[in-house]
């Protein structure tokens, strides 16, 4: 079906969408008193310096909630955590003030499943920046309607169940709360609501909302480009490592974000320092041959667009039967790992491996995975060929 076709049908049930007036006035609200009132009071009076403290320590804590709970151990199961764990996020998730553990999960589940569906998708960013951004929250969209059908193993965690009952009475208690005994403890009430209450809501909302917008328009896509999602390093440093999203998008079970050692991610390093006491168990991570398949797939794909702009012909022809050589050992080098994987498994199905054998399967991955990396630079030196 023709996009343009159905796009402008799609835009016209927006407009008929009823306003959904609890975020409305959530957003109104926080808005003109981060605006409005917060330069006042810095003018007037004077922020102390705990209070910026707190505005900065509680975004924090509230972003770790979303990303490390909500996102990578509710909504995709990426590892299992102690209850103590989950009390805590179900706590500071609440003060973010994004909804529900359940509710936040399900609408993600469906926007991976449909990602760029524009019916389907709770926040397509081919409906724009601002609908992905956050006009989707504003009217009650029809591909905004929740649906628990997909988060029934939820459903069985007292923790999630818990919170969404009383997430109401929870998300004001910790966002009026916390600020107001802190505004006590320092003897800056005011200054203190203002700061870490309004001024960390409206911030920690934008920081979030820029992975469904900004980074499905901008960034690079190293391992994918069936659907917007981006790697933005940038966006990254600002949302506790989100930012990495193209690997993501087609890794979404992994525990990490950012994959490398210098990848800004420290919802992953939390995630792995709580393992070594206990809190969090079976983090679950992509093999590096699957990583590197994938990186591959793109390099193959963006060097066959390079070369179809090709204009001399004899470096054509010695550039294409290059590109097809290493394609051919490309398939080779799958085949292995897919027999690698099928003699693996019956092996563990007769539990007949002896130390030796496994050795020598770990030896022929790690052979593989080197002669996937070796590929992928030569494709790089290729391509660079083609640009030349």
């Amino acid at each position: 079906m023709n996009n343009n076709n159905v796009k402008p049908a799609s835009e016209s049930q927006a407009e008929q969408a009823p306003v959904n007036w609890v975020p409305v006035l959530m957003f109104s609200i926080t808005t003109l008193v981060s605006v409005i009132a917060v330069p006042w009071y810095a003018i007037a009076q004077g922020f102390e310096t705990s209070a910026w403290v707190a505005c900065v320590v509680i975004t924090w804590m509230t972003g770790m909630a979303i990303t490390g709970g909500y996102h990578r151990l509710w909504s995709h199961n990426a590892y299992q955590a102690h209850w103590s764990l989950r009390i805590w996020y179900a706590l500071w998730g609440a003060m973010a003030f994004q909804n529900s553990i359940l509710s936040w999960s399900s609408g993600h589940r469906v926007h991976h499943r449909y990602c760029d569906d524009i019916e389907r998708d709770p926040y397509s960013a081919k409906r724009g920046l601002w609908f992905s951004h956050m006009g989707w929250m504003l009217r009650k969209y029809k591909s905004g309607e929740v649906n628990f059908d997909n988060v029934k193993n939820l459903m069985k965690d007292p923790i999630v169940m818990w919170q969404h009952k009383y997430y109401v009475p929870i998300a004001l208690g910790m966002n009026i709360g916390v600020p107001l005994l802190l505004g006590i403890l320092t003897d800056d009430i005011l200054g203190m609501l203002l700061l870490a209450g309004f001024l960390r809501i409206v911030l920690a909302h934008h920081i979030t909302f820029f992975i469904n917008s900004i980074v499905h328009k901008w960034g690079s896509q190293p391992y994918t480009d069936s659907n917007t999602a981006r790697d933005n390093a940038l966006f990254a440093f600002l949302t506790h490592g989100e930012g990495y999203h193209n690997y993501h998008h087609i890794f979404q079970n992994d525990y990490r974000n950012g994959i490398r050692w210098f990848h800004w991610d420290p919802t992953k390093w939390f995630i792995k320092a709580c393992s070594w006491v206990g809190l969090t168990w079976d983090l679950k991570v992509v093999p590096d041959f699957k990583i590197q398949r994938a990186r591959l797939n793109m390099q193959f794909k963006q060097a066959q667009e390079k070369l179809a702009r090709a204009k001399d012909p004899a470096k054509l022809e010695l550039w294409t039967a290059q590109l097809e050589k290493e394609y051919d050992e490309f398939k080779q080098m799958l085949n292995a790992w897919t027999e690698l994987q099928a003699h693996k498994y019956e092996e563990t199905k007769r539990s007949l491996a002896e130390k030796w054998e496994k050795a020598a399967l770990r030896t022929r991955y790690k052979e593989l995975e080197y002669s996937l990396k070796m590929q992928q630079e030569r494709l790089r030196l290729l391509t660079a060929q083609f640009a030349g």
